[in-house]
């Protein structure tokens, strides 16, 4: 055990601060499926799922390339169903099988 500047005791291998979230891009982390999804997504909900920024949902939505986007007040809201339908058009055909 170490005194810290307090004079508080905690084990020396304890940490002197909880670690900060990594910065940038955020790893997917959550509900995964479409009942899991809430109704109205945030833009990091968004972000998170689209595996961008939030910036980068903020300027989508801004160029009106965003399905679904509301604005209320500062906040924005994407629909879900909207954005997943969105995704779902623009799905890449999978490859075919490839000749010999």
């Amino acid at each position: 055990m170490t005194r810290d500047i307090r004079g508080d005791a905690r084990p020396v291998d304890a940490p002197d601060a909880p670690a900060a979230p990594p910065s940038g891009r955020r790893a997917m982390t959550g509900p995964t499926t479409r009942d899991e999804l809430r109704l109205l997504l945030t833009a990091d909900e968004v972000a998170a799922l689209l595996r961008t920024t939030r910036k980068a949902v903020y300027a989508m939505a801004e160029r009106a390339a965003l399905p679904g986007a509301v604005r209320i007040g500062r906040r924005l809201l994407v629909h879900r169903d909207d954005l997943l339908r969105w995704l779902d058009e623009r799905r890449a055909p999978s490859p075919g099988r490839t000749r010999r």
